[in-house]
């Protein structure tokens, strides 16, 4: 007889426990919580990593600048494509060089100048503010002033330092130089870490992203040039001090649309006071003038070309990517929002032929 100890095997369990991995409920379960601990921790590398992601980024929108001028110059030299590349940087090298050495020293007096004007002008205001009482005096405006830029020193600080912004610009220039020097490597190096069934569609999209990039910038760069030129010169008509130096900025700060038309409008508009009433109000002018011409005849003329972001949408993402991201978040943020517009659009455009196969 056996002793009470003793179980018989036909009165013992025999399914899997719930923390075995035999378990069907609990393999779908893990499997669940893997993709949300999987996305939380993404997430978090991205918070983490943002600062670095936004440099290659924009490694890559230089790059697509190089591709760009490779293809532009390739329908007229039937080279190979690194030899073309090299044509292309060797040029914009001596365009940069050529532009520094003939205004070199006019720029620097001239950004000093505009440096002292500003502060001029800037203590101007807030005393006749003050005086009104609008605002406070000039001390606790600079105070205020401390406090903002000592809260968002923070967010910006990697940029803030001159060896942060070279250190930025020199991995921008390496990474837009390696990946245009084969893109075809990168691009099949993204497809293979996604899965076998997504990547003839995610090769279509990234096509179709890295087309759109280039038409974009394409349009963009154009713009910048007509718009510092016709500011230069119109500047320089009216007799506006460093005309060139602000054609300079506005052709910069016209890559970032909206706001750096704002910022261009408040400089010339503090530069012409500077010299006189009658100067100020004819920089406010002709700022007027140069943002209507370039928003009535030249931005539709490259928008039939290019990328056309609406721009309320172009505004909100701007302000949001500047919030996160600080001034290089600014900067991108164009590029950033037509990248991810293509991918829903042809994410819809996929859906749609689902939908349409299916009825």
């Amino acid at each position: 007889m056996s002793s009470p100890d003793e179980q018989r095997p036909d009165t013992l369990v025999a399914s899997p426990s719930p923390n075995e991995m035999r378990d069907p409920a609990m393999r779908r379960e893990l499997k669940r919580a893997s993709v949300w601990i999987g996305l939380a921790c993404a997430v978090a590398l991205i918070v983490l990593l943002i600062q670095p992601l936004l440099l290659i980024f924009a490694g890559l929108v230089f790059a697509t600048m190089l591709d760009g001028g490779v293809r532009l110059l390739g329908r007229v030299l039937p080279i190979r494509r690194g030899a073309r590349l090299g044509i292309v940087v060797v040029l914009v090298i001596v365009f940069l060089a050529g532009v520094f050495y003939m205004t070199g020293v006019q720029l620097v007096a001239q950004f000093t100048q505009l440096q002292a004007t500003l502060q001029e002008q800037v203590g101007r205001i807030a005393d006749w503010a003050g005086s009104l009482g609008i605002t406070p005096g000039t001390g606790d405006l600079q105070g205020i002033a401390r406090q903002v830029l000592g809260s968002v020193g923070k967010l910006t600080s990697w940029v803030g330092t001159a060896i942060g912004v070279v250190t930025s610009l020199f991995v921008i220039i390496v990474i837009g130089l390696f990946v245009a020097m084969e893109p075809r490597i990168y691009e099949r190096g993204l497809q293979w870490m996604v899965p076998v069934a997504y990547r003839r569609e995610f090769a279509i999209t990234l096509e179709r992203m890295a087309t759109t990039l280039r038409i974009l910038l394409a349009g963009r760069l154009t713009g910048m040039a007509f718009e510092g030129v016709l500011t230069w010169l119109i500047l320089s008509v009216l007799g506006v001090p460093m005309a060139l130096l602000l054609g300079i900025i506005d052709a910069i700060l016209a890559f970032i649309p909206n706001i750096g038309s704002f910022i261009t409008g408040v400089l010339m508009t503090a530069v012409g006071f500077s010299a006189g009433v009658d100067t100020g109000i004819a920089a406010l002018i002709a700022w007027f003038v140069i943002q209507t011409f370039d928003g009535y005849v030249v931005i539709p003329m490259v928008a039939r070309r290019t990328v056309d972001l609406p721009p309320a949408l172009t505004l909100s993402a701007q302000i949001l990517a500047s919030t996160l991201f600080g001034v290089i978040g600014l900067a991108l943020a164009d590029p950033m929002t037509a990248m991810i517009k293509v991918a829903l659009e042809r994410r819809s455009e996929t859906d749609t032929g689902e939908v349409e196969e299916t009825a």
